[in-house]
C-alpha cells in the first residue's frame, strides 16, 4: 500500500499496552473487580456463611458457600497446590492476552466485553492465590432444579462473552476479533 503512489506507507502499528479504550477498559474492570472482591469478603468473613449456613434471600434464591478448586461449572478440579498455581497462571496469562486485545478494539462494545471478562478473570484468580479456590456463592433453585452456584466474577465473565458474540453477529466476521 503506497501513499502518494511510488512511497511504501508506514506499516500499521497495533499497541500492545495501551490503546483507545485503554481507560475506560481499565475503570471497567476495577469496579468489576471491586464488587466481586467485596462480595465474597462479605460471603466469607462479614456473614460468615461457612459457619452460620445458607441466608435465604427469595424461595428460589440462596447464598451460600462453595469452594470451587476448579474453573466453570466445576469442570477440572484441582485438589493440589500444583493445580491450583497452574490455573493462577493460566489466569495471568489469559488477562494478559485479554488486555492486548482490548488495547485493539474498534468500539465500545467489546472494550466494555473484554473489561467485564477481565475483571471477572482477576477476581477469580485472586481468589485462588488468597483462598486456594474460588468462592462462590449465589443459588438459584427451583423445586427440585437448582443451577450452578456462582459469583460476580462468573456474572462479569459471562456478560462479556455475551457482549463479544453479539459484537460479532452485528459488525460482520471477526469484528470482535479486530
Amino acid at each position: 500500500m503506497t501513499t502518494d503512489g511510488n512511497q511504501p506507507s508506514e506499516p500499521l502499528k497495533r499497541p500492545y499496552i495501551w490503546g483507545r479504550f485503554s481507560g475506560f477498559v481499565f475503570a471497567i474492570a476495577a469496579i468489576c473487580l471491586i464488587l466481586d472482591q467485596v462480595t465474597k469478603v462479605w460471603i466469607v468473613h462479614g456473614a460468615d456463611v461457612a459457619t452460620n449456613g445458607p441466608i435465604k434471600l427469595l424461595p428460589i434464591l440462596d447464598l451460600i458457600l462453595i469452594w470451587n478448586r476448579g474453573i466453570s461449572y466445576g469442570l477440572f478440579q484441582q485438589d493440589s497446590d500444583f493445580g491450583r498455581w497452574l490455573l493462577a497462571l493460566f489466569t495471568i496469562a489469559a488477562t494478559i492476552a485479554l488486555w492486548i486485545w482490548s488495547t485493539r478494539v474498534p468500539s465500545k462494545l467489546p472494550a466494555l466485553a473484554l473489561a467485564l471478562i477481565i475483571g471477572g478473570a482477576i477476581g477469580n484468580g485472586i481468589d485462588r492465590v488468597v483462598y486456594g479456590a474460588v468462592v462462590d456463592f449465589v443459588y438459584f433453585h427451583v423445586g427440585s432444579f437448582s443451577w450452578y452456584v456462582f459469583n460476580l466474577a462468573d456474572v462479569w465473565i459471562v456478560a462479556g462473552m455475551a457482549g463479544l458474540l453479539y459484537d460479532s453477529f452485528t459488525n460482520g466476521p471477526n469484528s470482535a476479533a479486530n
